[in-house]
């Protein structure tokens, strides 16, 4: 279960955020999960209840962003929205596809106290 691995380097990252800016208590944290990502949502969020236990998040609420893929295709020439890896081109229903995001997951707001 990768979602462990995640929280905790999240929750580092909120961590030395907090120390920078003289944070007490984190209440609010918003992350942007790709599509592609392979993060189970439910796994994310109890994992993320159980890192943040003694730190500075602890009790915070946890909000996702869900971000959709795009790639490019090469058969058509458009820049489509996919879901899966090994999708089709929604457009041309072609395989040729370049995953250019949606992979990935980032804090994008804190909320503090």
């Amino acid at each position: 279960m990768h979602e462990v691995s995640l929280c905790e380097s999240t929750i580092e990252i909120i961590q030395k955020q907090a120390q920078q800016h003289s944070v007490k208590r984190v209440t609010g944290v918003w992350l942007e999960v790709g599509a592609l990502s392979c993060v189970e949502e439910s796994a994310l969020r109890f994992c993320f209840d159980v890192v943040c236990r003694g730190t500075v998040a602890e009790g915070s609420q946890l909000h996702i962003i869900h971000k959709p893929a795009q790639a490019w295709c090469w058969d058509c020439s458009s820049e489509v929205e996919i879901t899966q890896h090994e999708a089709q081109c929604p457009k041309c229903q072609g395989f040729s596809l370049r995953v250019d995001s949606g992979d990935t997951l980032q804090i994008k707001e804190l909320e503090v106290e």
